[in-house]
């Protein structure tokens, strides 16, 4: 197959994670003779720096033309100060989201049995198994909905807009992810969706609700149903997080709840996400943010980079296949006892750095 493919590292850790990643997706090709075209592009404050934009227009254009997109991380303290519709996280994330047409975020979260004591949570919570994905609306609500300042900047609102067309194409990724999910299983389960939203409260949640239950009627029979308030969600999931199959749920809830899963899996640097549209070049990047902190000392963990990879050959390529080959060499390293500082824990584990974690899942990967 041949494949264009974006490279984004954006800024602080960004370049170094996604470095090990394209070393990945070189040997993926390789391995099983793919033609990966993968060209580099600046974002974020490192694109402000060198042009006074966040998401310069040759990127944009470059991002619209490929298969694929592959994301480091951008934002920073060094551009705080910029006004909010120049800063990275807006002009860069946000207006990615919007021009290639990304309404549905997609974020894994899971133990892998080599992490089990490196979750905060109980052993006899881990035991029953943590395999979850939440799918989050991602170009509506308060993020996107009109906001604004009243009485000389001492009042603020952010409205929170959503029609029944978004709600009907982001439910339909999470029963379809429900579906898929249940057919790839090793143990399978009932596929289940648990929507989650505020209804009691918020008008946006009961049309949320409404026409989330009336699509499942319609389409979805065989996938089961269940509606969660948003707080009784965010206690679940660390009070038992394996009752959890697909999480749906709006965009700012989805962003906070989908960071609480990540803690209870050991490392927000495990989790890799894919932002999906009905058309066009899918966003694959790590849920987690820049590290400017430990930029630089290449001990950043590039395994959310390496299985955003993954998912990139699964939903944006077809190439199931060569995802599982992926994920299966992390789990082989990660059996080795291979660890970057932030899931290393005492006993049986060699701390290596950045570069080395991702060469050693390349050679997992070339082995096989």
């Amino acid at each position: 197959m041949k494949a264009k493919i974006a490279i984004l590292p954006g800024d602080g850790v960004g370049p170094e994670i996604v470095a090990e990643a394209v070393k990945v997706l070189e040997a993926v090709a390789r391995r099983f003779g793919h033609d990966f075209e993968m060209t580099e592009h600046p974002v974020g404050g490192a694109a402000y720096d060198r042009c006074g934009d966040c998401l310069p227009e040759t990127t944009l254009a470059a991002c619209k033309a490929a298969d694929a997109v592959l994301l480091g991380a951008v934002g920073g303290p060094k551009w705080d100060a910029l006004a909010p519709e120049k800063r990275p996280e807006r002009r860069a994330l946000l207006t990615l989201r919007s021009e290639l047409g990304l309404f549905a975020n997609l974020r894994p979260a899971k133990v892998w049995d080599p992490l089990k004591t490196a979750s905060p949570l109980k052993d006899e919570i881990v035991a029953r198994g943590i395999d979850l994905l939440i799918v989050r609306e991602l170009t509506g609500g308060a993020y996107f909905g009109k906001k604004g300042r009243g009485e000389g900047g001492k009042s603020a609102y952010d409205m929170i807009p959503y029609a029944e067309h978004e709600i009907l194409r982001v439910a339909r990724v999470a029963f379809e992810a429900a579906r898929c999910r249940h057919g790839r299983a090793v143990a399978p389960r009932p596929p289940k969706v648990t929507s989650v939203d505020k209804a009691n409260v918020l008008e946006t949640s009961r049309l949320w609700r409404e026409t989330v239950s009336a699509l499942h009627a319609a389409e979805y029979a065989d996938v089961a149903l269940e509606h969660l308030y948003v707080d009784n969600a965010a206690m679940q999931l660390v009070r038992d997080p394996a009752r959890f199959d697909v999480i749906l749920t709006e965009n700012m809830f989805g962003d906070i709840l989908s960071d609480e899963a990540s803690q209870i899996t050991g490392s927000i640097g495990m989790l890799p996400s894919a932002s999906l549209g009905a058309s066009g070049a899918g966003l694959y990047e790590p849920i987690h943010g820049s590290a400017p902190d430990i930029t630089g000392k290449g001990i950043a963990n590039p395994i959310a980079t390496i299985l955003s990879a993954a998912m990139l050959l699964r939903h944006a390529l077809g190439l199931s296949g060569e995802a599982d080959a992926i994920e299966q060499a992390v789990a082989d390293v990660l059996a080795q006892g291979l660890r970057t500082p932030d899931i290393a824990a005492p006993g049986g584990v060699q701390t290596v750095s950045t570069s080395e974690l991702g060469d050693a899942i390349e050679a997992a990967l070339i082995k096989k």
